[in-house]
């Protein structure tokens, strides 16, 4: 059972000192100027809530769903506002009292509690897309228009589906890799769901970046989802046995780190102490688990990364800030830092680089409209840069704006910074190969 808005602890709702310093940093605050659209709006109808003076109308669920769970208001609260909490728990409340149409309804059975919950199935599919694609029955259904057949939604989306690699992690990475040299720490790497799907590339690149810092690599070649998306949308359940099966795959008891590098997915799989504190079976487990999480940049930053002896020619780079990567989890400083050290690559800012890009999960589906005007901002600012290459560490940011920037018809690359750090190794001439 997900727990509601009454049964939370009031401490967490008494937090909020509604002192307006979140106000600047909320994309849709900014957009509305509408004081229910802003993270304290947001609480004081939560409140209500709790205390029995606002029913979950259609007005709450609007306002729930409306809000981007960028996170951007926790790093300017000085209160310390647990918003990420408070957040996943109205849209669990909103899903408990205001069930979603039958389509809706349909729609999470395929997809939140079906493909998400079975990762073997999510390959088929995956493979599936990717013959759609490849095998011109894509194309053949647009030039003959076909896809006009589609319900409204899906009719939409179709031109945004991104493309599936040629293959997947299990097929680029071996269960367990160790370096040439001598094994300094034991991780296990997290291969995700889309980033497994369409990014496999950069999971080998960092699994081979682990590797050139002395990292014995574990990859179970079958991973379950993280359940960031289903808690983020207020499926409590799925997302806590999400969490259990990950935890009984890669023993944290076992690891010096488990390493992310997915800004998204990272937040939410360093919370699992909260979602299963009522666990007794888990919750210290869990605990154990949150303390041996690490995101790539920060794990690299932590053990201390060797520089790259050699470059990428001369390269300006900008990087934009996933919001879960920087307002959930603070890792700002260490991928610019990481950056740094490839020679030939020259870092320029972003101007508003932790504003969000309008991704933020399936944001894109259920508010279309804010989404496209949060991502022509943001391109907007990256062409400004000049930079030959905009580097982010989130799948759903990086289709965003990738989708966003040839939309713009400009030329700039999307690349993941832990890519241009494996290419720097490779340059080197000395391959990061493994031995078994």
């Amino acid at each position: 059972m997900a727990r509601s808005l009454r049964q939370l602890d009031y401490s967490v709702l008494q937090q909020c000192m509604h002192c307006g310093m979140c106000l600047p940093s909320c994309p849709t605050y900014d957009a509305t100027r509408r004081e229910r659209s802003s993270p304290r709006g947001r609480i004081a109808l939560m409140r209500a809530v709790a205390d029995g003076e606002l029913a979950v109308s259609g007005v709450f669920a609007e306002e729930m769903s409306y809000c981007l769970g960028c996170l951007a208001c926790q790093t300017a609260c000085p209160a310390g506002v647990d918003y990420a909490q408070l957040i996943e728990t109205a849209r669990a409340e909103v899903l408990a009292k205001r069930p979603p149409t039958p389509s809706a309804r349909l729609w999470r059975a395929l997809t939140m509690r079906g493909l998400f919950l079975r990762p073997r199935l999510l390959r088929w599919a995956g493979r599936l897309l990717r013959l759609w694609q490849r095998g011109g029955l894509q194309a053949a259904s647009r030039r003959t228009g076909l896809v006009r057949l589609l319900p409204a939604d899906l009719r939409r989306l179709e031109p945004q589906c991104p493309f599936i690699a040629p293959r997947f992690s299990h097929q680029l990475i071996r269960p367990v890799e160790r370096p040439r040299g001598e094994v300094r720490h034991r991780v296990a790497l997290l291969t995700g769901c889309v980033q497994d799907l369409v990014f496999s590339a950069v999971n080998r690149d960092t699994a081979d970046v682990l590797l050139a810092n002395g990292c014995e690599v574990r990859t179970p070649p079958v991973q379950p989802c993280c359940g960031s998306l289903h808690a983020h949308n207020g499926e409590t359940g799925p997302a806590r046995e999400l969490a259990r099966r990950l935890i009984d795959l890669l023993p944290p008891e076992s690891l010096d780190a488990i390493v992310s590098n997915a800004g998204g997915c990272g937040n939410h799989l360093r919370s699992y102490g909260k979602l299963l504190a009522d666990d007794p079976a888990y919750a210290e487990r869990a605990r154990l688990w949150d303390s041996k999480l690490r995101d790539i940049h920060e794990w690299l930053a932590e053990t201390g990364c060797r520089p790259p002896g050699a470059g990428l020619g001369p390269l300006t780079v900008t990087y934009h800030d996933s919001c879960h990567l920087a307002h959930g989890q603070k890792v700002v400083r260490q991928p610019r830092d990481l950056l740094r050290l490839i020679p030939g690559l020259r870092l320029v800012e972003l101007p508003e680089a932790n504003w969000c890009c309008g991704s933020a999960g399936i944001y894109s589906i259920t508010q279309p409209a804010q989404s496209e005007a949060l991502l022509r901002r943001k391109v907007g600012h990256i062409v400004a840069t000049g930079a030959d290459v905009l580097a982010t560490s989130n799948p759903g940011c990086h289709l965003q704006i990738e989708r966003g920037l040839a939309a713009a018809g400009s030329r700039i690359a999307l690349i993941q910074p832990v890519t241009l750090l494996a290419r720097a190794y490779r340059a080197e001439g000395a391959s990061p190969e493994v031995s078994r």
